[in-house]
């Protein structure tokens, strides 16, 4: 408590406020996920999606209702998994990368509905993501296991010297670059 009212009597409120809107944002985001997923219920299950926006002709799905369920199907977990890659604290979240192509991919050929069968060729594409992250996983793995043996930390410790902790997601994305 003391520590906070340091942090703001130092002029770090900005910073409190952005944290509370970023998280507020996700939550939001995450909460309403069931909704956004339902929301292909008031599609009509025509061809031909008429609104006073836009016209969606559904091609070779022939109904625009079940194109809406394929690509919420598709959208709402790659949104929930970029979520989570930029807000887990882990020094394994490079894991999360192999659905996040997995969903990407599936939402890519769902929107090309001619493709066939949307689920198929999805290991040739994940192949290189998991040639670079798996090994690098096992080795990071494989350096915290040699830390543990030959020193005094905890688990915990040594995730959290493993931990890359930037600022914001903008310093997270940064760090690929």
């Amino acid at each position: 408590m003391k520590r906070r009212k340091e942090s703001l009597s130092n002029g770090d409120s900005s910073k409190l406020s952005r944290s509370v809107v970023v998280g507020t944002f996700i939550a939001t985001i995450i909460a309403s996920t069931p909704l956004l997923y339902s929301l292909h219920e008031s599609v009509p299950t025509d061809a031909v999606w008429d609104t006073f926006l836009f016209t969606y002709k559904s091609g070779v799905w022939e109904d625009a209702q079940y194109a809406m369920w394929v690509y919420t199907s598709k959208i709402i977990p790659l949104i929930l998994m970029i979520i989570w890659f930029f807000t887990c604290r882990h020094w394994w979240y490079h894991a999360i990368l192999v659905p996040i192509v997995m969903f990407a991919f599936q939402a890519v050929i769902s929107w090309n509905g001619e493709a066939g069968n949307i689920d198929e060729g999805t290991f040739v594409v994940l192949l290189p993501v998991l040639v670079i992250v798996v090994p690098s996983i096992y080795l990071i793995r494989a350096k915290m296991f040699n830390k543990i043996n030959n020193a005094n930390k905890t688990l915990e410790e040594l995730e959290e010297e493993f931990m890359i902790k930037p600022k914001g997601v903008w310093g997270k994305i940064k760090q690929y670059f």
